[in-house]
């Protein structure tokens, strides 16, 4: 059964949302950085599972895995500096500032991929900057 890429987005949000919830909690009585490391091995453990259990085969390029790597780089600044931010300032201004990331992967799309600059995605975009700094108030 094909689930669609909008309801899948929106299981994500809605996971990330609870993850950026419990993270903050667990903080409270943990360490930053054990809240972290465990959160991530779990996380990693799951998509582990996930990847064993499908039924496609697992394939792969060497250019791929780098970039993957690259990827996972960037993944491990982001928990870091999400979880070292927990343990400075509130669970409300961390999460609404970090969840700008789309900001930057829109302007990346723009600049890398030659995606269209519409006024609709402008606007989208302005309006959620616009969103995150009341949130983050």
């Amino acid at each position: 059964m094909a689930t669609s890429p909008v309801v899948l987005a929106l299981v994500a949000m809605l996971a990330w949302g609870l993850w950026a919830v419990l993270a903050d909690v667990a903080t409270q009585s943990t360490s930053p950085t054990v809240a972290m490391i465990v959160s991530y091995l779990v996380g990693t453990t799951l998509a582990g599972v996930y990847v064993l259990t499908r039924p496609d085969p697992v394939t792969y390029t060497r250019d791929g895995l780098l970039l993957a790597v690259a990827a996972g780089v960037f993944s491990g600044i982001a928990a870091v500096a999400f979880y070292a931010g927990l343990e400075r300032g509130s669970t409300g201004v961390v999460t609404t500032v970090s969840a700008l990331y789309f900001v930057v992967a829109a302007a990346l799309g723009v600049v890398l991929f030659d995606e269209p600059v519409t006024l609709q995605r402008l606007g989208g975009v302005g309006f959620a900057v616009v969103a995150v700094a009341l949130l983050a108030n």
